[in-house]
């Protein structure tokens, strides 16, 4: 499938003004055709006018009670799944600034109640200190132009949202990510002492991954699960967006296979603590 940033609107159009042209078709009014998929009739009408994106489990159902033959069924079930999809590049972040990207993630996190990060690479913001938050958004290879002080104020402003209990938060992580040297000693050491101390809040938990550990299966990228509504995947060049619950269902097991294999509580913070006094002693010596 080619993910294609500018074509998503199109598609979304596309597909509510193909559902609505096939339910006129057969026949069957709205209200029909929602007792016929067992959802609601407001529901249905929100997809033929665009203002509620189905999943494609909803239009395999409209389909389904539509009788539409197999060869129109796939096409649609293909651009529901694009509809689903979104992909927006880095370059795009800096046309409308990363203020307005730390907007964007506040709102998801607000709106969800459990979050899963799988992180192979990095920490996530939410568990960076300044200092390392500082060496992480001045990358060697300048793509975009990144106001860095106003970013790192804005990330430590998002970061008081683990201290709501109404949310779980939880958080994966490889040993490669934590002990990867993107910043000096002092630096590093400092952001595993934060890692550790934020793995007591009770609402979150940290899972470490070592290396030492046989774990059949490979940690291609970061992802984040929201619940079971949105799935956040980053890449080198931008972030993917997943709707389809197939998708976050699929990435849900696969966290909760990781998960399985890590160590967390007092077993985690021992290796977080050694690692750290691995670094604070480098840079005693420097």
């Amino acid at each position: 499938m080619t993910v294609d940033p500018g074509q998503a609107g199109q598609d979304r159009k596309d597909l509510a003004e193909a559902l609505k042209a096939l339910r006129i078709a057969s026949g069957l009014s709205g209200e029909r055709l929602a007792v016929r998929c067992g959802i609601s009739q407001s529901k249905v009408s929100r997809i033929e006018t665009g203002r509620t994106l189905p999943t494609v489990v909803d239009v395999q159902l409209m389909l389904k009670a539509l009788g539409v033959d197999d060869e129109t069924a796939d096409d649609l079930v293909s651009l529901a799944r694009r509809a689903n999809t979104e992909y927006e590049d880095v370059r795009s972040w800096a046309r409308k600034g990363l203020h307005t990207v730390q907007q964007e993630l506040t709102s998801l996190e607000a709106k969800a109640t459990r979050l899963r990060y799988f992180l192979p690479a990095i920490p996530t913001g939410l568990l960076q200190t300044p200092e390392y938050m500082r060496v992480a958004m001045s990358p060697a290879v300048d793509l975009v132009k990144v106001d860095v002080s106003r970013a790192i104020a804005l990330k430590l402003r998002r970061q008081a949202i683990l201290h709501d209990d109404s949310k779980r938060f939880e958080f994966l992580l490889t040993e490669s990510a934590l002990r990867w040297r993107l910043a000096p000693p002092g630096v590093m050491a400092l952001q595993l002492d934060r890692i550790a101390s934020l793995s007591r809040l009770p609402n979150v938990w940290i899972g470490v991954l070592p290396l030492s550990r046989t774990i059949p299966e490979m940690p291609f990228h970061t992802f984040t699960v929201y619940d079971r509504t949105l799935l956040t995947i980053e890449v080198f060049s931008g972030r993917i967006v997943l709707r389809d619950p197939k998708d976050i269902d699929y990435y849900g097991a696969l966290f909760d296979f990781f998960q399985r294999h890590a160590e967390s509580g007092p077993a985690a913070r021992r290796l977080l603590e050694g690692w750290a006094d691995e670094f604070r002693t480098e840079a005693g010596g420097e």
